[in-house]
């Protein structure tokens, strides 16, 4: 995500895989469970052909994953 995206500004955030420039429409809100208290939520966007593939990537590692809509925002991820 861009500075400017994050203030509001500039215009469509690009997904989080590398390479990819691709507006996202999905958040991948995660946090990892051995550093992280359930109140810490970090995101991901994805755009949709990679949203399956980053969630698929947290999910192996043990982070627990919730998945909106892009610009949806989580309190926590138990």
């Amino acid at each position: 995500m861009s500075l400017l995206s994050m203030l509001g500004g500039g215009g469509a955030t690009p997904c989080s895989s590398a390479g990819c420039a691709a507006d996202a429409t999905h958040a991948l809100h995660w946090r990892n469970p051995r550093i992280h208290p359930v109140e810490r939520v970090k995101t991901w966007a994805a755009c949709d052909r990679h949203r399956e593939t980053l969630a698929a990537w947290l999910r192996t590692r043990g982070f627990p994953v919730v998945e909106t809509a892009f610009g949806e925002t989580v309190e926590r991820v138990a």
